[in-house]
């Protein structure tokens, strides 16, 4: 090669270089979509690796203090340069939505890579998993990059009652980045606080009860609570089969259904439960559900003891809204045999979690190819020795009544029992005999009453009050009705725009 040639190649390369950066100073990265960034991508005005940087610098950044991100992926600017390069090849799978877009996973959903998967506990520290999560898998199979691990409340808040949102052994306390003395809410809070603070655009919560819709509420993003079984929970550190499921944290309506429809479906490893709800899957996915009219002739509910004095006047401009767009609301409502659904949720729901927190949990360690805990046992007797002042300070009172626990017994199946009684004459019964599209809640005040029963739910931010603090609305609904609810959430989304960005620093 000439002298003349190697020179004209670098000053190409330079050039070209040069190029790129001044590119991708024109992209806003800061509250960036999806769309945006796959606009970006197919107009050559931005790399994976660029915006990989970009993630990076924001956790170098702001983590310290937020502490959402538990660890991140030593592979993330490797794999970005992996989907340039399919990018440039026009490779098939570059023509998924989530190519080459980092996403950020809950810490107790399993990855077969350098990260760990521990659900904040120094217990699972260097447990090797036998495989990728299978929500982990359909996000590989389109070419999204995972970032890193969200930090959560230690165990997903299964540890002990007085343990604080956001708190783990591993990282700490997490802030929520409006307000640091606010309530970050968990267990989903590193996935939720992480979204809202722009180092990330995509995350995945896992919720058993209000763990992804509390999160989302408290910390200004929209946040996804699919039916139970419509996306796999394979590989995830459980509480219960009976209620957890996986959804997506973002911070549009938008982006959290581009996710959903990534992670839904089959799932061999999760079966019955992902065959049962892929039934629910409309033709053509969730996008199609993205609607302005989308409030237009819909029935909300609003449950009488939901709504407080404080709550309604906070909430009265967003109903003047709803009405506006054409939803009709249904105040006032009554769930029929108000003292079987509260006994399901503040009983019933506490003893059947206990037995199944015990089993699931078991299972799951056993399977791991390599770990220092194989029961629940296991990891109560880690606890005790740990060196952390504060794992003590905390204790495991959840844990040691768990222990207690021999399967489905008597008691296990009477409050099952009384479970599906207090969702199908509760519940079920106002829905249907109200023919209620959504019912709504401040806040995450729905989420007991979808847990019990596996509903669905979509949180989608409301507001901030007089310390900046956010908070959230939700719409609730029965099995496989994602598709009203998406209208619905996108419809108030699209006619408010309330979402702003935290500030540089928690207030």
């Amino acid at each position: 090669m000439s002298l003349l040639t190697i020179l004209l190649i670098s000053i190409y390369l330079i050039s070209s270089n040069f190029s790129n950066k001044n590119e991708a100073k024109t992209f806003s990265f800061k509250e960036t979509t999806i769309d945006d960034i796959h606009i970006a991508f197919k107009q050559n005005k931005l790399t994976s690796r660029q915006l990989v940087e970009f993630y990076l610098s924001e956790i170098q950044r702001s983590n310290p203090i937020l502490k959402g991100i538990i660890e991140v992926n030593p592979d993330a600017l490797f794999l970005a340069d992996k989907a340039d390069q399919e990018r440039k090849l026009n490779a098939s799978k570059s023509l998924f939505r989530l190519h080459g877009i980092p996403v950020l996973v809950k810490d107790n959903i399993a990855t077969k890579d350098k990260l760990n998967t521990t659900a904040g506990s120094l217990a699972l520290v260097g447990s090797i998993v036998p495989q990728d999560a299978g929500v982990v898998k359909k996000l590989r199979n389109v070419g999204a990059i995972i970032l890193g691990k969200a930090t959560m409340t230690e165990w997903a808040a299964f540890r002990a009652t007085n343990l604080s949102n956001g708190w783990n052994g591993r990282l700490g306390q997490a802030l929520d980045p409006y307000v640091a003395s606010a309530d970050p809410s968990g267990s989903s809070t590193g996935s939720a606080t992480s979204v809202a603070a722009n180092m990330v655009a995509v995350a995945l919560g896992t919720e058993t009860a209000g763990s992804i819709l509390s999160p989302s509420s408290a910390n200004s993003v929209v946040g996804i609570k699919p039916t139970v079984g419509l996306t796999s929970r394979a590989g995830v550190i459980p509480i219960s089969h009976r209620q957890d499921t996986v959804g997506p944290i973002c911070r549009t309506v938008t982006d959290a259904v581009e996710v959903l429809d990534v992670i839904v479906g089959f799932d061999r490893d999760d079966f019955p439960a992902t065959k049962k709800a892929s039934t629910y899957i409309p033709h053509g996915g969730y996008r199609q559900f993205l609607k302005a009219d989308g409030l237009r002739d819909k029935r909300l509910g609003i449950l009488k003891d939901f709504f407080g004095y404080n709550d309604i006047k906070t909430y009265q401009q967003h109903f003047n809204t709803l009405r506006q767009k054409g939803a009709v609301l249904v105040d006032n409502l009554v769930i029929p045999y108000t003292d079987l659904v509260y006994n399901a949720i503040v009983v019933a729901q506490n003893i059947a979690l206990s037995a199944e927190f015990k089993m699931d949990l078991n299972a799951y360690l056993k399977h791991l190819v390599h770990t220092q805990v194989r029961s629940l046992a296991d990891v109560i007797a880690f606890n005790k020795i740990s060196p952390l002042e504060k794992l003590k300070e905390y204790g495991q009172d959840i844990m040691l009544e768990a222990e207690k626990t021999n399967g489905i017994g008597k008691l296990e199946r009477e409050a099952l029992r009384n479970i599906t009684k207090a969702c199908k004459y509760g519940f079920e019964k106002m829905m249907k005999e109200n023919k209620i599209d959504a019912l709504m809640s401040p806040g995450a005040g729905i989420a007991d009453h979808l847990a019990i029963g596996g509903y669905p739910g979509i949180n989608v931010p409301a507001g901030y009050d007089k310390t900046g603090a956010p908070f959230g609305i939700s719409f609730g609904g029965l099995k496989g009705s994602e598709p009203t609810l998406i209208e619905i959430a996108y419809g108030f989304e699209q006619a408010t725009h309330i979402r702003k960005p935290p500030p540089s620093h928690p207030q």
